[in-house]
This record gives C-alpha cells, sequence and structure tokens, in this order.
C-alpha cells in the first residue's frame, strides 16, 4: 500500500485526501441527522446506487480509458442486456436457478457480439475522429433503443424472481433488505477487482495496455492489435450487458433505463477522472452515498425531491473546480 501511494502523483495523493474527507463528512452528517439506523440505512442505500450505476460504468471507463472512444451507445448494451436476458429467462422453462444462468449468458454474449460488430463496422474507422464517434455512438442509442421497442414493445418488464438461495431476506439496521442487494454489491465488487486484475495481472492485459500505448510496436511483434482492439469493446459492452440483466430482479426492466443508467455513469467517469478505471470505481461509491444522503434530507427537512439529482451535478462541479481532470484521471498539462 505504501509504494502505490509512493508511486501517486501530488494532486492523486491530494485527491485520496479529499475523498477520505468527504467520506467522513457524509457518514458524521448521516449519524448526527438520522440516527444510527437511519444513517446505516441510508449509507446502504448508497453503496447499493453506487453499485448499480458501476455496472454500466466499469465499461464506459473501460472504453473510453483504453480506446479513447466516449460510447455514448453503453446505456443501450444494459438495455439490450435486460430486455435479452429477460426474454430467455420468459422463453427457456427450466428451474429458476437454470432460467437466471441461462439469462446471465445469454445477456454477455448477445451484447459481446454486438460491441463486436459495432467496433468493427463502425467505431474502428473513426479512431483518428472522435467527433464522429460521439456523433456515431449518440445516434446509435437512438436507433438501438428504438429496436428494443420494436421488438419487445412499449410496456415496462416487472422485476424477476431471483435464484432461491438470492431470494431471501436479512435485517440490516433495524430494516429488512433482500439478499439479492447484497449480490448486485458483490457483483461490483468483484468486477472491479476482476477487471483490474485483468488489465495489471494478465498476459491479455499487459498485451491490451501496450497496444494502447504503441500500437506500431505490439504489431511488430506479431500480435493483431485490431483484434485487441476489439476484445476491449467486447468486454466493455458485455459488463453493460451483465449490468443489465442484473438490475431486472432489483427493479425490473423499461425503455428508459439505458439512458438513466448512462447520464449517471458518465457524471461517475467525469468525477473519477477521464481514463482512470480506479476513478471509476472510486467515483460510483460518492456518487451513490451522495445521492443517497441527498435524498433522505430531502425527505426529512425539504420535501424537494429533485435536490437528489441535483446534489450530484454539484458535487461534479465542485469536483472539476478543485481537480479539472477529475479525481484520478490524466493530468492536464
Amino acid at each position: 500500500m505504501g509504494s502505490y501511494f509512493a508511486r501517486l502523483s501530488p494532486a492523486h495523493r491530494r485527491s485520496w485526501g479529499l475523498v477520505g474527507i468527504y467520506l467522513a463528512a457524509i457518514v458524521i452528517i448521516s449519524l448526527a441527522d438520522f440516527g444510527i439506523n437511519g444513517a446505516g440505512q441510508t449509507l446502504f442505500r448508497g453503496v447499493l446506487l453506487g453499485m448499480l450505476i458501476f455496472l454500466v460504468a466499469s465499461g464506459l471507463s473501460l472504453i473510453f480509458g483504453l480506446l479513447d472512444v466516449l460510447n455514448f451507445a453503453q446505456g443501450s448494451f444494459l438495455l439490450v442486456g435486460a430486455y435479452v436476458g429477460y426474454q430467455v429467462y420468459d422463453s427457456v422453462g427450466l428451474s429458476v436457478e437454470l432460467s437466471f444462468l441461462a439469462a446471465i449468458i445469454s445477456a454477455v454474449v448477445v451484447t459481446g457480439l454486438m460491441g463486436a460488430v459495432i467496433e468493427w463496422g463502425l467505431i474502428r474507422p473513426l479512431y483518428k475522429r472522435p467527433v464522429f464517434q460521439i456523433v456515431l455512438t449518440f445516434g446509435l442509442a437512438a436507433v438501438l433503443g428504438d429496436l428494443v421497442e420494436r421488438a419487445y414493445g412499449p410496456q415496462a418488464r416487472q422485476p424477476l424472481a431471483p435464484p432461491s438461495f438470492l431470494d431471501g431476506t436479512f435485517t440490516l439496521f433495524g430494516q429488512t433488505q433482500s439478499v439479492y442487494r447484497l449480490f448486485i454489491i458483490a457483483l461490483g465488487l468483484a468486477m472491479m477487482v476482476g477487471v483490474f486484475i485483468l488489465l495489471n495481472r494478465t498476459r491479455i492485459g499487459i498485451i491490451i495496455r501496450a497496444g494502447v500505448q504503441d500500437a506500431e510496436m505490439v504489431q511488430a511483434l506479431g500480435i493483431n492489435v485490431r483484434l485487441v482492439f476489439t476484445l476491449v469493446f467486447v468486454i466493455g459492452a458485455a459488463l453493460a450487458g451483465l449490468g443489465g440483466i442484473a438490475i431486472v430482479p432489483y427493479q425490473g426492466a423499461t425503455l428508459e433505463m439505458g439512458q438513466q443508467f448512462l447520464i449517471l455513469a458518465i457524471v461517475v467517469v467525469v468525477i473519477g477522472g477521464m481514463g482512470s478505471y480506479e476513478g471509476t470505481a472510486i467515483a460510483s461509491f460518492i456518487v451513490g452515498l451522495t445521492r443517497a444522503v441527498a435524498e433522505q434530507l430531502s425527505l426529512a427537512h425539504f420535501d424537494a425531491p429533485v435536490m437528489a439529482e441535483t446534489s450530484i451535478l454539484l458535487l461534479m462541479i465542485v469536483v472539476l473546480l478543485v481537480q479539472p481532470s477529475g479525481l484520478f484521471g490524466r493530468e492536464v498539462e
């Protein structure tokens, strides 16, 4: 841990200090205003929301951090994963456990294949034209949303029944919580650790990072750099698809969910720092806790639901004023 902080720039060490102070302030405010039980419930909701956001933001951050492609279609991958997984779950006629597993596999495979096709056919010619990438992915998001509506109809889908081992409840700080909420938190944490290990501790991760830094040198070593870039896009899209089907047993599926989570994911990526996967993970917690505490304060004192959404935008503004490149982003020269 000491060597990790020793390698950080002064700005990033300051960011860690600011994160610690901010999280301590959130906990103190929650305890002072809501009491121990109320604070515990609020902070748990914040962590849960942070993990839900991270399910989308992780792929968005990965694609941008490695490929410099700001993919506005990332929310649509989540939407496709949710609806495809729901359809498979509803159609296979197996036990709940096997149906849920089939839904996860289908959501990941379909969105991963979509990512491969989109990168190969649409994104690859535009790697050196960032404005065109933004316009393309923005339009792609609209097209995918319309295709999902035409294929599955405009009706919202009710939450699916999770597997029996995730269908129980437990009591936390005097409130009953579903075990599935713990599963979402565990899934988000597993994704954080898994992708970090993939990028930093495996051969394919080293090839990916090397290909991004110096594509010509890696190509000279006989490695297909274009295939590596496609793989990055596939992983990013599949992560969103996995997030989509994971969310369905918690809150169902709606046509608006892709854009809702995309906006939150973009805010998280900006706060964490464009191009920083670790920053995105930390910012997910910060944004989730901020929104949960703001919602509770609003209910308790102000009766202004818009306060929760405003709090996140204010947080982003303050972070960018203090640290223009985000908390852990590539520093502006």
